[in-house]
């Protein structure tokens, strides 16, 4: 296995912003997936801010109503498929039990379902964003 070969692709993928790439050829088969989250640099990277104005936007940030979770690791889908309407939109009434998207999980489909019934006040993730266990994906409007 050619190491420079990885690195052109690596390279590729960071340039193309893609999350997986897989080849194969006769001899060897290659497969790069690329884990990130992009918002948190971003966060860390204003060492100048003072303590207490952050503190403060967080407490600001927060908002009242229960949230719906990931059960697990995996990439949000709010739609079946790309060209279908997605499941849920902001202002719409669930019931429990009524799927809200899904989460790929080592190629498969997991659907994310309602545990109460309310209005959908907020949706947390975009569409095809990583998600990690326990981390807030639907707000319930309070």
């Amino acid at each position: 296995m050619d190491i420079e070969k990885i690195r052109t692709l690596v390279a590729l993928m960071e340039e193309n912003e893609l999350v997986n790439l897989e080849i194969s050829s006769d001899d060897e088969h290659i497969s790069l997936t690329r884990h990130y989250d992009a918002p948190a640099p971003t966060m860390m990277a204003a060492p100048t801010a003072g303590i207490a104005p952050a503190a403060t936007e967080a407490k600001a940030q927060v908002k009242a109503g229960s949230v719906e979770t990931s059960p697990m690791v995996g990439v949000f889908y709010s739609a079946p498929t790309p060209n279908d309407p997605p499941f849920v939109k902001v202002g719409q009434k669930v019931q429990a039990g009524d799927t809200l998207g899904i989460i790929e999980a080592m190629k498969i489909m997991n659907p994310l379902e309602a545990t109460q019934s309310g209005v959908i006040d907020e949706i947390l993730v975009d569409n095809s964003e990583v998600v990690q266990f326990g981390q807030p994906v639907i707000r319930y409007k309070a």
